[in-house]
């Protein structure tokens, strides 16, 4: 049973949906996406007033901290593609992580920074304060994390019954 059980675990393991293409597709990019439009949101809340220097330029940050990200997600993509293993993670914080020997706790860490900060566009109200382009893309990133999510789900519990 154990054996049938440790096989089960390495077929999930080994499926699409957690290649590290598919992980910096449907959460990496969507997560640059929302970082990318946060500090965005600070950019322009903070344009123009004095007092707001420092939410212009934290706004400066996230974007640059989304921008590497971004990267990041894209050169782990074209690694897989290559059949080669990754010399970098997903993002600037697990980078960080795999220096200190946990990449995968300084992982959960950006993605809790990440759904922080969809919380604090949705509920400050932010999110009507992105143009069109800018909804749509929120949208987008949204849907393509949320979905793949529930993708991974269903197909852990196909595999699990198999």
């Amino acid at each position: 049973m154990a054996e049938k059980e440790r096989g089960s675990k390495e077929a999930i393991e080994e499926s699409f949906f957690t290649t590290p293409s598919f992980q910096a597709l449907t959460i990496g990019l969507p997560f640059s996406a929302f970082k990318m439009l946060f500090g965005l949101l600070c950019w322009r809340a903070g344009g123009g007033a004095q007092a707001s220097v420092i939410l212009s330029a934290f706004g400066g940050l996230v974007m640059a901290w989304a921008l590497i990200d971004l990267f990041m997600n894209l050169a782990r993509i074209a690694f897989h593609l290559a059949g080669r293993a990754s010399p970098i993670e997903y993002c600037i914080i697990a980078q960080a992580g795999r220096l200190m020997g946990r990449p995968k706790l300084f992982l959960a860490i950006d993605t809790l920074a990440s759904f922080s900060i969809i919380s604090i566009v949705l509920w400050s109200g932010w999110i009507s304060h992105l143009s069109p382009l800018e909804a749509r893309i929120w949208i987008a990133a949204t849907i393509l994390n949320l979905i793949s999510v529930a993708f991974v789900n269903i197909w852990m519990e196909l595999r699990r019954g198999w």
